[in-house]
């Protein structure tokens, strides 16, 4: 392993719990800490700095949606529980490199208030930290003996790492369109979700409708997510998104939110300078003000709400059971989260 830059002392923070009491989680509750302690886990051989980043980075917190999305996805299919749990330790590990690769290539140094690995780590201890955790993601879903998941686990894979080079070619303000991003969130969130919401159905087997069904689901629930993680990053606090606000835009990305307000405003030079390079503070600033004061925020949230039910009607026709009643709620929570 490359060699540590120096350590100021602040990422030796103690382990918190990650999971948050959540209605949709609830009905899942003792599986989801099966696959904590999966995820915690330290392998016979693996370096002590990989153990040590790996505790720190679940110590961050997290929802873990994507495990809850397969348990109760496991419990409505009647799938084994035992493989959901292993496929439900292997999605967050995968979301978890993912996440490490995206500070790196960003340049972020806070995720949920605490400090990047690459903030006291070289890049290359980082990329190499990404990579071996992509590598036990893989790793994990071979444990589940199902076929159909590792394939589609690895066709996941394919198109995650296609959608951040998407995104660090086609990301600046004069190649996106509503369409690119459409593409690049798919590629940056939906399709793991989508994967999460239908591994029940994939782990039972010879059930191509619930496949489908699960997957337009979660295809749904998953692009609502991310809209609305995209109005947050103008609309909520430094404290509440545990980084700074207006990130996307600070690295010139252009998300839906700044979209629909460069094509419904007339003032907008600010924000065409940010995105022609003027990143000074208070310039900044005033752009996500002027994004945050004006109707693209509602009219993204109308997007976020029209993917929703869509996920919500992809349910339609799985029996009234309580794992469904919680898969319906999850899809509410990801475009009512106000935190």
């Amino acid at each position: 392993m490359p060699q540590q830059k120096t350590h100021n002392g602040s990422s030796s923070c103690a382990i918190e719990t990650a999971l948050i009491d959540y209605p949709f989680s609830r009905l899942v509750s003792d599986d989801l800490a099966r696959v904590e302690t999966l995820l915690r886990d330290h392998p016979a051989g693996q370096h002590e700095a990989v153990s040590r980043a790996m505790d720190r980075l679940l110590g961050g917190g997290g929802k873990r949606i994507r495990p809850t999305l397969i348990l109760l996805s496991a419990h409505l299919c009647g799938a084994n529980i035992s493989q959901a749990v292993i496929a439900g330790a292997a999605a967050e590990m995968l979301h978890i490199a993912t996440l490490v690769h995206d500070d790196l290539i960003d340049g972020s140094l806070m995720r949920r208030g605490v400090e990047t690995l690459q903030v006291n780590w070289t890049p290359a201890a980082t990329v190499l930290t990404g990579d071996y955790l992509f590598a036990r993601s893989a790793h994990l879903v071979t444990e589940t003996g199902c076929i159909g998941l590792v394939e589609r686990f690895a066709e996941t894979l394919v198109v995650i790492c296609n959608g951040e080079i998407r995104q660090m070619f086609d990301g600046n303000s004069s190649q996106t369109t509503v369409e690119r991003y459409r593409q690049r969130i798919q590629a940056k969130t939906a399709r793991l979700i989508a994967l999460s919401a239908q591994a029940g159905a994939i782990l039972v087997g010879g059930h191509d409708e619930w496949e489908t069904a699960l997957h337009s689901y979660g295809e749904g629930v998953g692009t609502a997510f991310q809209i609305v993680d995209d109005v947050l990053d103008f609309v909520a606090d430094e404290e509440t998104l545990g980084k700074p606000v207006g990130s996307d835009l600070r690295q010139g990305l252009v998300t839906l939110p700044v979209l629909l307000f460069l094509e419904s405003e007339h003032d907008q030079d600010t924000v065409r300078q940010v995105l022609e390079g003027d990143r000074s503070e208070e310039t900044v600033k005033r752009a996500v003000q002027a994004v945050a004061e004006s109707k693209a925020v509602d009219e993204a949230l109308a997007v976020a709400r029209h993917h929703a039910e869509e996920a919500r009607a992809a349910l339609n026709s799985f029996p009234d059971t309580r794992y469904r009643a919680a898969l319906l709620d999850l899809a509410d929570f990801a475009i009512g989260r106000r935190f």
